[in-house]
Formats: C-alpha cells, sequence, structure tokens
C-alpha cells in the first residue's frame, strides 16, 4: 500500500465512490459525526454519499430531527444521529469544556453562571418549544443574565449555548426560515441510548477506522479531540478487529473487509473544506502534496472548497446562487487534461441537481 492506495481507499470508505446508502442518517451514523459549521457544505457532503438526491431532502431530514446538529468532539458544529449524540457527548464534552475553559474565564462563565444560565434556558425550552438563539437570548435577559452585550461581542451568548448543548441540555430544532433553532434534547431526541465512557470511547474507535480509514492513531486522535493517549487506548482495544499497514514510516488501520475497486480515472469530487475526507486526517500527505498543501495554508479564511481529482486536491472552488442557476467559479492548480475537465463538469452537473439548479462553471 502506498499514499495514493490510501487516498482511494479512503474514498471508498468513505462512501464517495459507490454508496449502499439511502438516508442522509444513514451516512452521519457511518462517519460517527460529520463537521458542518458549514451548514451547506454540509449537506452536500451528506448528499455526495447518497444516490442522486437533493438538497432539500437532507434539510427535511434536519427539521424531521432524522439527523441532529451540536457542538461535540472539537469546539465546533457537528451532525450526529439522536442514537449516537449521548455516547459522543459522554465521550467528547468534558475534552471540549477543557478546550473552552480559557474563554470561559476570559468571559466570567464561572460555573454558577453557566449553570443558572442552562437552568433558564430549559425552562424557555419545555414543552417542546424551539427557538432561535436571539429568544434564547432575551429569556436570558428576563432572567438578569446579560447575554451577548456589546462588550462581549455575542460571546457570552454563543458560549452559554454550547455549554448547554454540551451537557446534553439543548440540540438542534428545525430551521425557523434561515434561522436555526434549539429544543430540549430530552424532548428533540428521547430514549436514546448511552454508554460508559470506555465502551464509548472503544464504539467511536471501531467505527472511525471503519468509516475512514486508512488512519492513524493520531488522525483518530485530531478528529474526535482526545489526547493520543486515549486515542491509542481506544485503538489499541479494537485493532484485533483491524487490519494494518506501515506506509512511509507511519502505521495505518482500516477494516479487515476486501477493498472495492477504484473508481474510473479520472473522476473529480467538489468538496468542501470541511468534508470528512479533508478535515477527518491530521496526516494529509495521501490527499495533497506539499507544494499544493501550503499554498492550500496560505489562502487562510479564503479558502472555501477543494476540487478532488482520483483522491487527491488538485485545484479549489467557489460557488455563487442566482435565479436558477449556480455558479461556479474554478481555480486548478494547473491545467487540466480535457478528460479532468470533463470529469470536474461531470461533478459541478451533480453539484447543479442537487440544488435544483443549472450548473454554470468556468475556470
Amino acid at each position: 500500500m502506498n499514499q495514493n492506495d490510501i487516498a482511494h481507499a479512503r474514498l471508498a470508505n468513505q462512501r464517495l465512490t459507490e454508496t449502499t446508502f439511502t438516508t442522509a442518517a444513514e451516512v452521519v451514523a457511518w462517519l460517527v459525526a460529520v463537521q458542518s459549521q458549514d451548514y451547506a457544505g454540509a449537506r452536500w457532503a451528506l448528499g455526495l454519499r447518497l444516490p442522486p438526491t437533493t438538497d432539500a431532502a437532507i434539510e427535511r431530514a434536519f427539521d424531521e430531527g432524522l439527523i441532529l446538529r451540536t457542538h461535540v468532539l472539537r469546539p465546533t458544529w457537528h451532525f450526529v444521529t439522536p442514537d449516537d449524540i449521548r455516547p459522543l457527548l459522554t465521550l467528547t464534552a468534558p475534552r471540549v469544556h477543557q478546550t473552552n475553559g480559557s474563554v470561559y474565564r476570559q468571559l466570567g462563565l464561572d460555573t454558577a453562571t453557566l449553570s443558572r444560565s442552562a437552568e433558564v434556558i430549559a425552562r424557555a425550552l419545555g414543552g417542546g418549544r424551539a427557538l432561535t438563539r436571539d429568544e434564547l437570548k432575551a429569556a436570558l435577559d428576563g432572567a438578569g443574565i446579560a447575554a451577548g452585550g456589546a462588550d462581549r461581542a455575542g460571546q457570552w451568548l454563543a458560549y452559554i449555548v454550547m455549554y448547554a448543548e454540551l451537557e446534553g441540555l439543548i440540540v438542534s430544532g428545525p430551521r425557523r426560515g434561515k434561522q436555526f433553532t434549539y429544543m430540549l434534547l430530552d424532548e428533540r431526541a428521547p430514549g436514546g441510548r448511552t454508554l460508559a465512557r470506555d465502551e464509548a470511547l472503544v464504539e467511536m474507535a471501531r467505527r472511525f477506522f471503519t468509516g475512514h480509514g486508512p488512519a492513524t492513531a493520531a488522525d483518530f486522535a485530531n478528529w474526535s479531540g482526545l489526547t493520543l493517549t486515549e486515542a491509542r487506548q481506544g485503538l489499541e482495544a479494537v485493532a484485533g478487529e483491524l487490519n494494518s499497514e506501515t506506509v512511509d514510516g507511519q502505521t495505518y488501520w482500516f477494516a479487515d473487509a476486501p477493498r472495492p475497486p477504484r473508481a474510473p480515472s479520472p473522476t473529480a469530487h467538489l468538496l468542501s473544506i470541511y468534508d470528512e475526507y479533508t478535515i477527518g486526517y491530521k496526516d494529509r500527505r495521501a490527499i495533497v502534496s506539499a507544494e499544493d498543501g501550503a499554498r492550500l495554508a496560505t489562502m487562510g479564511n479564503a479558502l472555501q472548497n477543494v476540487i478532488v481529482m482520483d483522491g487527491r486536491v488538485v485545484g479549489t472552488w467557489r460557488r455563487t446562487l442566482g435565479k436558477g442557476v449556480v455558479s461556479i467559479a474554478l481555480n486548478p492548480f494547473g491545467k487540466l487534461t480535457e478528460a479532468e475537465r470533463a470529469a470536474v463538469g461531470a461533478a459541478a452537473e451533480r453539484l447543479g441537481a442537487f440544488l435544483g439548479l443549472t450548473a454554470d462553471y468556468a475556470d
């Protein structure tokens, strides 16, 4: 196995080249958690792993609570399933609280304030209510908790809400227009399973290396936000169920299953920069060259999406929505062959169909 093999195996294991899934919830469950601070990009990430579907279908699954969105793993939003949310919070919420600790202190959010705020939020949401963040702020203000005052730049509110998410109190509700809402977790996803922390670690390790492999222990730690020691403990518990190979001095682990055939070459994917294929690994040598990786790093916040050709990042892209049209600006890092341009065009057409729009694309 070489780095190229690793890239193609990841494409297959992440179900980007072929899929048996039929619902958004199946995709999320397979990947365990799907980074979703870029909400539109995360919906597209799910759509890419399904037979031809639509953005509206993914949105319906979210509004119906079949997939949830909350802060878990690292301190950012992820899609998770109702069945997995509590085990994931048991496993990773303490680490996220630890990461947030310095911000809590800077904002003066001591334990008493956070606990009181959570109680106010719970009362406001009781009875199946779904409230926007502004409505939660009004409830906190009414209780004498100044959430998001001008001198706080809104951070009080953001971290109070995140605290309530991490405590397993609240989770995403259905969208109200373009606004996100929150509901009580026990009302949005009642009766969900729980696991002891050690059980959750073993299960998540098994599923990470199955759905994201080939991957290293450091990849698992980076993805989960756990310490490397914790990640190694989880891997050690399931290592007997996995295969491993050493490539360029690193040991990669993956499920013991026949590797699917590679997709026809060239095959292109237009991925969000936060797609699990790009964000799920600490070491990205398998998917991008050192030169192109450095180029991506210099783009900073300007980078939104990546063009992946046969498993390798070969450029970036942006989309602009218009009336009946999605305009896709392509920025390949080098000259594409005619076959590669056709592959990128097919990927753009797939995005257009997902959005229910005509795709207009050019480099």
